[in-house]
């Protein structure tokens, strides 16, 4: 049986690399949608989304003494300002090596790889669809109704710690999240 979150966070914020790691894994699957729907679509053509997780994962355990005791909303923010912070660093260094190349549709398929031995071809057609509806109303939306509504939804950030992260006050988080969740309900209603 696997070991207790808040257990994993203590050990993590000792510094045992192997707490972080269990962390890494557990944490995972939100990593990789947050990335997804954050990536800035030019960072996108040129960095897998895979890459990106790699590179946010291989930064966190770089920085494994580093995290210090904050809960497990303390672990998510620092995971996922992490995330923020290297695809910022990235892009960055690919605007300024002005590289080309882009990205393999072998990373669209690593999200759906799980589900095929238990989904027909017709459904997995359907899941890749759904998921790039939801992901074109994402991008349309402002980006503050973004950040709201991946550090809610997708990291799992109670209202005080968006807050903290928005410099806002909870109350307004909530405003803003609810209101950015109306408009990407609006933005899927009238998609394709």
């Amino acid at each position: 049986m696997s070991e207790p979150v808040e257990h994993l966070i203590q050990s993590a914020s000792r510094g045992e690399p192997a707490a972080v790691e269990e962390l890494l894994t557990r944490y995972l699957p939100a990593l990789r949608a947050f990335v997804r729907l954050r990536a800035d679509p030019a960072l996108r053509a040129r960095e897998s989304d895979s890459d990106l997780v790699q590179s946010t994962c291989r930064a966190i355990l770089q920085r494994a003494g580093q995290f210090q005791f904050g809960g497990e909303e303390g672990f998510k923010r620092w995971l996922f300002t992490t995330a923020l912070r290297t695809m910022i660093d990235k892009h960055a260094r690919w605007r300024t090596e002005k590289r080309a190349g882009p990205r393999t549709e072998h990373d669209d398929e690593l999200g759906l790889e799980y589900y095929r031995s238990f989904s027909s071809p017709s459904q997995q057609a359907m899941a890749r669809e759904t998921r790039e509806r939801i992901e074109q109303a994402f991008s349309e939306l402002e980006e503050e109704e973004r950040e709201v509504i991946s550090l809610a939804r997708v990291a799992g950030l109670s209202h005080r710690e968006i807050g903290l992260a928005m410099n806002r006050s909870e109350g307004a988080t909530r405003v803003l999240l609810h209101r950015s969740l109306v408009h990407l309900a609006r933005r899927l209603d009238t998609s394709p």
